[in-house]
């Protein structure tokens, strides 16, 4: 997907982490839970033992051998810099820490804020949803402005209603596109549990996948095009040589979490993770 599809000619380059022009946010709001993602118990608010005072990673280059795979999947969605450099005007938590207990309050909210800007920017170049266009680009719009809010007024935003409204629109958008896919009726998993599941060279063209847990399935082979992936959980899923080409609402957390190779065809919207086999 091209980088100039947003209507305001920012393009998704505005939605994608810029780590150095944020104050690690998400090493520092975030609540984190010791578990196979994370090797630590950490409070909202706390920062993360290994942050340094230059807000970078001590052990960014070793996360995932040192426990710590959960920070190498965390996509933002670019709200880190908008944040710490719009919002908050550049001023930091620790320079500034009367700031600090709002800035991590409105991070998560900006967060999912802009996760939605990544579907509806999508949904708003998807050829068979053209009937819904313009509602796709006027909600894109309004969740653009919550995003420039004031931060009193962030950190007051019911942004789980917001959701809830967006999630019905790109709900009618990607039932459009899965509609060109014959027989996709019969493919609905939506929210189902597919944990483990054997779908080695499935077809699984036009599925709706939406919520459905894919933890450590056998997807090797699959051909995912035009399948609705938004929300589903791809951790230690295996997409060796698996087809996503046009696949819905996929982002780059969910890739990141899975495995995959040199095979694997992916949207080139998205890249391809480091700890993939070549």
């Amino acid at each position: 997907m091209p980088d100039n599809d947003r209507p305001d000619g920012r393009g998704r380059a505005a939605l994608r982490a810029d780590c150095g022009n944020c104050f690690a946010l998400c090493c520092v709001a975030l609540t984190l839970t010791r578990s196979a993602d994370f090797g630590l118990d950490k409070a909202a608010g706390t920062p993360c033992r290994n942050l340094r005072d230059d807000f970078r990673c001590g052990i960014h280059t070793r996360l995932r051998t040192e426990g710590f795979p959960g920070c190498t999947v965390y996509d933002c969605f670019g709200a880190g810099q908008k944040v710490s450099q719009e919002t908050f005007g550049g001023r930091d938590w620790r320079g500034a820490p009367e700031t600090a207990q709002q800035m991590f309050q409105v991070f998560p909210v900006v967060r999912q804020l802009h996760e939605l800007l990544w579907y509806l920017t999508e949904a708003a170049t998807l050829a068979p949803a053209r009937s819904l266009r313009g509602e796709i680009r006027r909600t894109l719009e309004a969740t653009e402005r919550l995003t420039r809010l004031e931060p009193a007024a962030l950190a007051d935003l019911d942004v789980a209603a917001h959701r809830g409204e967006v999630a019905v629109l790109l709900a009618r958008a990607g039932e459009l596109v899965r509609a060109t896919v014959p027989g996709r009726k019969k493919r609905s998993h939506r929210g189902g549990d597919l944990i483990g599941a054997r779908l080695k060279g499935a077809d699984l063209r036009g599925a709706d996948l939406r919520g459905a847990y894919l933890i450590a399935a056998d997807l090797s082979g699959a051909d995912l095009r035009l399948a609705d992936l938004i929300g589903a959980d791809f951790r230690d899923a295996d997409l060796s040589g698996a087809d996503l080409t046009g696949a819905l609402f996929l982002t780059q957390a969910q890739v990141n979490a899975a495995r995959g190779s040199g095979a694997t065809r992916l949207p080139p919207s998205l890249g391809r993770p480091a700890h993939w086999a070549d």
